[in-house]
């Protein structure tokens, strides 16, 4: 634990200027960034007395151990550099509102020639417009069945779509009338194109001229006596119209707005966004988040603004945005939102009428959201932080464990020997540091042997990338300084960006095994913890703490102990070592079945060098079957497009060593079948993994 007076800044360093500052911690990883109009009175709050500080930023100060900053010229430019670094460096203690789930959107691919509707979730894409989110993926579905009536727009895959291409007969939709039929010509590009720009019309709001004038051609239709068009057009109508009725009209037609709400308490907040497009409520979506600070409604509010809006442009920010509270001081904030979308954008408070009654609503949904959350065992703050400080107490650690890093061995009778790494950052998953392992240096089962391996090639990982930054020693001056220059309006850092980067790949990626834990969990016993304990002292790494979580009673070992550390069934700390003991499990066991499958799969080709799938996948194509491949001259084989006679060459030799698949026989008669070999290059049927095994060798997986 860090003292903040050592590394606070000397008086008149500070700039009174509005800038963007950041915390590190002795390992030099950004744990917190913040902007501010003023930096000398933003972070002169941070250096009082620690008993006036909010718990949480109590903790952060005393785990940084240094602070730089970096001065802009405007508050826009502040919150834009903030938002940046923020998707950067994901500090562990900023505010940052967790999905629970990806929110499905209604997409329409406009960027291709045929525009496809479907379900999408993720980043969004260039050229495709989206509309939503919606709260679950039938309720799109449901709709799009509606529209499809009248909008008879491709829905199926690129791969269904050239297999009705190529044979000539459309799918099912096409012949009940819910598609078009574009991939066998009954309607051209250019047609196709304008349906889906009507359905991107009727999804965006604009559904009242599109109905009367379909309630003309009915009229026309009926005054001709074309009865069946006439009833067809009715049939259309009463399905628009029940499509929309699935979307209440709240707000007056052709108002875009979205609401949000905020449900606070003082450890927790959540935020609830109602998306309203054409006066109807088109999509629902919320977020959770700790608080990492005495935060004010106004600042959370900013966050979620940053959060919704910071990778969107366009029509995807709306003309209103309205709030419980506007942040403080609003003028930035409303001109970045006018800036993402090119236009005027209203950032207020509702005060009275339809948008007032519809802000409770949201307001309601948040404060349920709340209430749930806080059943949610696993991401109470307040359980996290009990079950870490359990844990350091049983364990007799200096201070909770922040980091804490699991470690397991996987194998299926000494086959596929693989470890996993999974990582928990105050008691959360840390997905993306996530590492897997083949044991390389010896064949065969010995869990023992391959634990200390694989806790050896990751410290030694560590001490390479430690040894390369010179522990960060010629920074560290500069950091405590947190120096800045200013010139000509612009700002740049002295010393201590050379330092970030040489925590990142080339890619700009951090590096993977830069940071070290405060504790190594081992699935294991007492000899799978004294082979880690003994990998870490021939590394002379001391100041890292280890335990092992056996599975039977489920007893926490210490290294050097002949009697295990039990804890109460009903411990927080117990419960979190468990998550993590068994997150590490499911992550080598799915790898460890993914390399077996990937061997079952493997065919002669696989085994030779530089050969990747495409060209493989061209070989098998050209030639039909490996046992063709296999007769062919060098020639023959060159004649294959981005084969050269080097490569024909070594596929040659390859397939020459290699000995050639056992004939297959028919079960049932004893018939040999000598057919050609099959092509191993691709996946397989069935299930690969534990299918046909029996019972007691299944059981033998771990």
């Amino acid at each position: 634990m860090a003292d903040p007076s050592s590394y606070r800044p000397r008086p008149g360093e500070i700039p009174d200027s509005a800038g963007v500052y950041r915390f590190r911690d002795e390992h030099r990883r950004v744990i917190y960034v913040g902007k501010a109009k003023s930096l000398r009175q933003r972070l002169a709050n941070y250096f009082q007395d620690l008993s006036n500080l909010h718990p949480r930023t109590r903790t952060m100060v005393t785990t940084a151990a240094s602070v730089e900053w970096t001065v802009v010229s405007t508050e826009v430019e502040a919150l834009q550099l903030e938002y940046s670094w923020i998707k950067e460096y994901d500090p562990r203690f900023n505010v940052k509102y967790r999905d629970d789930k990806s929110y499905p959107y209604l997409a329409v691919t406009m960027n291709e020639e045929f525009p496809r509707v479907q379900v999408m979730r993720g980043h969004k894409k260039k050229g495709v417009r989206y509309f939503g989110p919606y709260g679950h993926a039938w309720a799109i579905r449901d709709t799009v069945d509606l529209l499809l009536r009248v909008f008879p727009v491709r829905t199926c895959s690129a791969g269904v779509f050239k297999n009705a291409a190529r044979t000539g007969r459309p799918c099912l939709l096409g012949y009940i009338g819910k598609c078009s039929a574009p991939c066998v010509g009954r309607v051209s590009p250019e047609e196709h194109q304008e349906l889906a720009e009507e359905f991107c019309d009727f999804m965006a709001g604009r559904t009242g001229t599109y109905l009367r004038r379909l309630e003309k051609q009915m009229m026309t239709a009926a005054e001709e006596m074309e009865y069946e068009r006439a009833a067809r057009l009715r049939d259309d109508i009463e399905a628009l119209k029940k499509a929309m009725e699935k979307n209440a009209v709240v707000l007056a037609d052709a108002t875009d707005a979205d609401l949000i709400a905020v449900a606070e308490d003082e450890l927790e907040a959540a935020v609830q966004i109602f998306h309203v497009r054409g006066g109807r409520v088109r999509g629902q979506r919320g977020w959770v988040t700790d608080k990492v600070e005495d935060i004010t409604t106004g600042a959370l509010v900013e966050h979620a603004l940053q959060q919704l809006y910071g990778e969107e442009s366009g029509d995807a920010v709306p003309k209103e945005v309205l709030v419980p509270a506007l942040p403080e001081p609003v003028e930035p904030v409303q001109e970045w939102l006018t800036g993402r979308r090119g236009s005027n954008v209203s950032l207020r408070i509702p005060q009275r009428g339809d948008k007032k009654a519809l802000m409770e609503t949201v307001q309601r949904n948040a404060q349920q959201a709340l209430a749930l959350h806080k059943t949610k065992r696993a991401s109470d703050l307040t359980t996290r932080s009990r079950a870490l400080e359990e844990i350091a107490e049983a364990l007799d650690l200096d201070s909770a464990p922040l980091r804490i890093e699991c470690y397991d061995i996987s194998h299926l009778q000494g086959d596929d020997v693989v470890a996993s790494m999974v990582v928990f950052e105050d008691g959360l998953q840390r997905k993306s540091e996530y590492r897997r392992f083949q044991i390389k240096g010896f064949a065969g089962q010995d869990d023992v042997r391959s634990m200390h391996e694989v806790i050896s090639r990751r410290f030694r990982r560590y001490l390479a990338e430690k040894e390369k930054t010179g522990e960060w020693a010629d920074g560290e001056d500069a950091a405590a300084g947190g120096e800045s220059v200013v010139t000509g309006g612009e700002s740049v850092l002295t010393g201590t960006d050379e330092i970030t980067n040489s925590l990142k790949d080339d890619d700009g990626r951090p590096r993977k095994f830069a940071y070290p834990p405060q504790l190594v969990v081992v699935d294991g016993g007492q000899p799978q913890v004294a082979a880690a304990r003994r990998a870490l002292d021939e590394l002379g790494i001391d100041d890292i703490a280890v335990c092992g979580l056996a599975k039977r009673l489920e007893e926490v070992w210490v290294p050097g102990e002949d009697d295990p550390v039990v804890l109460p069934r009903t411990s927080e700390g117990l419960y979190l070592l468990q998550r993590v003991r068994d997150e590490a499990h499911r992550f080598a066991i799915t790898y460890q079945r993914t390399k077996r499958a990937k061997r079952f799969r493997a065919g002669p080709l696989d085994e030779v060098p530089g050969l990747g799938e495409t060209r493989r996948q061209a070989l098998i194509k050209h030639f039909g079957s490996v046992k063709k491949l296999r007769s062919a001259t060098i020639e023959q084989i060159q004649e294959v497009p981005g084969i050269g006679r080097k490569t024909a060459e070594t596929i040659a030799a390859a397939l020459a060593q290699a000995a050639p698949a056992a004939p297959a026989v028919n079960t049932a008669t004893g018939e040999i079948i000598e057919d050609e070999e099959p092509d191993t290059t691709g996946g397989s049927s069935g299930e690969p993994v534990t299918a046909g095994l029996p019972d007691e060798r299944r059981g033998q997986e771990r």
